[in-house]
């Protein structure tokens, strides 16, 4: 079980998540897109979605600092472990409770408004609950472990996380982690496999080219030359006949 959890999981989400995204692209183009629900209601989705986004992206970039930047880094510019965990523990819940606030408005909205509620599918339904349990599991372990300087991940599963890209995973750097991290890790994973099928395709969609296309020109139009007439106040001028 520890080789199929640790040695193995990894690696067939991770084929999900770049075979999902290809398939997606190929097959499925025009459905590569969040299916906003926005022209049913607007109100409450110009709160809850920005709550989200912003939390799911402090969340993402929390966790790929803990585990993509060892420790030997942050020591080297002068950042404690005690400061590193209060930061993880106060950033990092933080982070997780604005994540919760936005999708639990976003799913209130979706249950109390009746067209919306109708265009969820049940990949939606699933989407939620596994996001759900992957944050909410992520701010227990982390509570759970708070005292003093709190579980050191930094030393198992940050280690083990980046084995992972040298295709030679430490599977024992995870013996003896906190059964709730390990919970945590395991629907984390489910998460990156369920996300090309998902409507979460869309964070692979940010509009870089944007950046770096020519300005668009826009130029006036001679009202004298183009388009119908100014109006004219009062009256105009009726030359003879032709």
């Amino acid at each position: 079980m520890t080789v199929l959890l640790w040695g193995v999981l990894p690696y067939l989400a991770f084929a999900s998540l770049v075979a999902g995204l290809v398939w997606r692209h190929r097959y499925d183009r025009f459905g590569w897109t969040t299916r906003s629900s926005q022209v049913y209601e607007s109100r409450l989705l110009n709160i809850a979605s920005p709550v989200f986004h912003y939390g799911i992206l402090f969340v993402l970039a929390g966790h790929l600092v803990g585990l993509f930047v060892p420790m030997s880094w942050t020591d080297g510019i002068g950042v404690s472990e005690h400061t590193y965990h209060l930061f993880s523990l106060y950033g990092g819940t933080a982070a997780g409770v604005l994540t919760v606030a936005g999708i639990a408005l976003l799913i209130y909205r979706r249950r109390t408004n009746a067209p919306v509620f109708r265009a969820t599918t049940a990949n939606d339904k699933l989407m939620y609950v596994v996001l759900l349990g992957a944050i909410v599991l992520g701010m227990v372990a982390k509570l759970s472990q708070s005292s003093g300087d709190g579980y050191d991940y930094r030393e198992s599963i940050g280690p083990w996380a980046r084995s992972l890209f040298t295709l030679d995973p430490d599977i024992d750097l995870m013996a003896g982690v906190p059964v709730l991290y390990e919970v945590h890790a395991v629907i984390g994973m489910v998460l990156i496999a369920l996300v090309p099928y998902s409507r979460l395709v869309h964070m692979f969609s940010a509009p870089v080219p944007y950046l770096f296309r020519p300005y668009i020109v826009y130029r006036s139009r001679d009202p004298r030359q183009l388009g119908p007439r100014p109006e004219r106040r009062g009256w105009e001028r009726v030359g003879p006949p032709r």
